[in-house]
């Protein structure tokens, strides 16, 4: 270190340097172990063009937006071109939809979101493609062409006994998976509907093709990672270690193009099932963090989603112990939060103080932060942002008439920012305490043991010499506990929690957050 003469330049150094050694004090990056990231539907987020239809541009232009919530990186639902609004059926790998913009407004954006620090991560849809894909077209012209094996075919005769086969999955109401093209005998398997035909990874070509398209998105595009979209379908259900050998394959031709990709999987189903595609896939979507804390609030049973959390935390370590738990309490395939908890606002702001105080790497939906609502078919869960009110609100897009998050139903965002109890500075706050407090983010998860009321839900949260204890009451009465030794500093309450004399006071969907002098 360079000798400093200057003795009051030599204190300002001194100072700074004790203040950011101080704990809790400091905001710093944990992606993608712990980090934060915010997830975006692009065609609903913030239209520069004024064609109704949110772009890349307006991601540029709300970066701010995403930096001063506190993310550490963006994942965008579907970029490519498609044929649908979702964009999951995708008919070019390497572009950009026209609607959104071009691959060099998306470069740019990558740029601008890393001068800020913010990691870019897109969908990657491998699955199947769009029933308008060029190799789906030259498929079907007859059993000879090149692209046939591109895609499972069969003839009609051999799948008798499947055609009309009723199946309901956890990801899927799509009660039939084979369809007829019109074109004679033969029919093709696509498992979510007949409009996005499954590629054969049985074929040596498709799989090149796939890592050349990962290649294409990490060297010349330079994204950060991929979410692997209904990433245990590769392979029939029927062949799991078909799958899991291709993800640990897929993700050694990634890191060999970029070591330090992310990749984060999405398989819909219990821990059995998700844990073994761990050593391909080391994120993982928690969707039974998402699940158990609803029932945990329908159930006011607190210990319910802590006991749950630390179950799965402990089968995930015997497996491997650099999993990444992307834990969420919603996204674009849920109900909106609010809807979810009888549009209460207490049981939301107390939600995310959840989510952001166990251990995982959390993802945002969009909107989320406005207390934005929507409910099912999908559209209206992914409905415009609300920037400003409507007479003022330039960038909001139009594609869709909202049904649910409207003006009168939903405060925008630039009035929420004035406010100091609106959704969108609860969310600041609570995640900024939680990128200054590495207990929080980095912290082994201990369950508190002793009796406690059944709406309460007690942890601890350790790392090194840091430790925190967090307390939620997710009942509709008021709870009193005992405040365990030594853990005499508050650092965050919510809802008028309040310690005295010994005690914890937390009245109804109220939390506490102490730690250890």
């Amino acid at each position: 270190m360079k000798k400093i003469k200057n003795p009051l330049i030599l204190l300002v150094v001194l100072i700074a340097a004790a203040c950011s050694n101080q704990k809790g004090n400091k905001i710093e990056n944990h992606w993608p172990h712990a980090g934060i990231t915010y997830e975006i539907f692009i065609q609903s987020f913030y239209d520069t063009d004024g064609d109704g239809i949110g772009d890349i541009n307006g991601v540029i232009k709300k970066l701010e937006h995403v930096k001063e919530l506190g993310a550490n990186a963006i994942w965008f639902m579907p970029v490519m071109p498609s044929p649908s609004y979702h964009k999951y059926d995708v008919t070019d790998y390497k572009d950009i939809h026209p609607d959104y913009g071009t691959l060099e407004d998306f470069k740019k954006l990558i740029e601008e979101a890393h001068k800020k620090d913010i990691k870019i991560v897109i969908d990657m849809i491998i699955n199947h493609t769009s029933s308008e894909h060029p190799w789906f077209l030259e498929s079907k012209k007859s059993r000879d062409n090149p692209y046939r094996d591109y895609y499972v075919w069969a003839q009609k005769d051999t799948i008798a006994d499947f055609i009309n086969k009723k199946t309901i999955t956890l990801d899927s109401d799509n009660i039939q998976q084979w369809h007829d093209p019109g074109i004679g005998e033969d029919y093709y398997y696509g498992f979510f509907y007949g409009g996005m035909p499954d590629l054969n990874f049985d074929n040596p070509k498709v799989r090149e093709e796939i890592y050349d398209i990962g290649r294409f998105w990490l060297e010349e595009v330079g994204v950060d990672g991929f979410r692997l979209d209904a990433a245990k379908h590769i392979f029939p259900d029927d062949r799991p270690e078909d799958n899991h050998a291709f993800w640990k394959e897929f993700r050694e031709k990634m890191e060999a193009i970029k070591p330090d990709v992310y990749l984060v999987g999405e398989v819909y189903d219990m821990k059995e099932i998700v844990a073994p595609y761990l050593p391909g896939l080391p994120a993982l979507f928690n969707f039974d963090f998402h699940y158990t804390l609803l029932e945990s609030y329908e159930k006011e049973d607190g210990m319910l989603l802590a006991k749950r959390q630390k179950e799965i935390l402990d089968f995930y370590q015997d497996i491997t112990d650099e999993f990444i738990d992307a834990t969420f309490s919603s996204n674009h395939d849920q109900p909106r939060l609010l809807n979810s908890l009888n549009e209460n606002p207490r049981k939301l702001k107390q939600a995310i103080n959840i989510l952001m105080t166990m251990p995982g790497a959390p993802y945002l939906y969009y909107g989320e932060e406005i207390g934005m609502l929507g409910k099912k078919p999908d559209e209206h869960i992914r409905e415009p942002f609300l920037w400003d009110i409507e007479a003022n609100d330039k960038g909001r897009t139009s594609w869709i008439e909202p049904k649910y998050s409207i003006d009168e139903t939903v405060t925008p965002l630039a009035i929420q920012k004035s406010m100091s109890t609106s959704y969108f500075n609860h969310y600041k706050e609570i995640i900024k305490l939680r990128n200054t407090n590495r207990a929080l983010a980095l912290g082994d998860l201990d369950l508190y043991e002793n009796d406690l009321p059944q709406s309460m839900m007690a942890y601890y949260r350790n790392h090194k010499d840091q430790q925190v204890f967090v307390v939620h009451n997710l009942g509709d009465e008021d709870k009193k506990i005992i405040m365990p030794e030594d853990f005499g500093k508050m650092i965050f309450h919510y809802g008028g929690a309040s310690k005295d004399e010994g005690e914890l006071h937390l009245p109804a969907y109220s939390s506490i957050i102490l730690e250890k002098e």
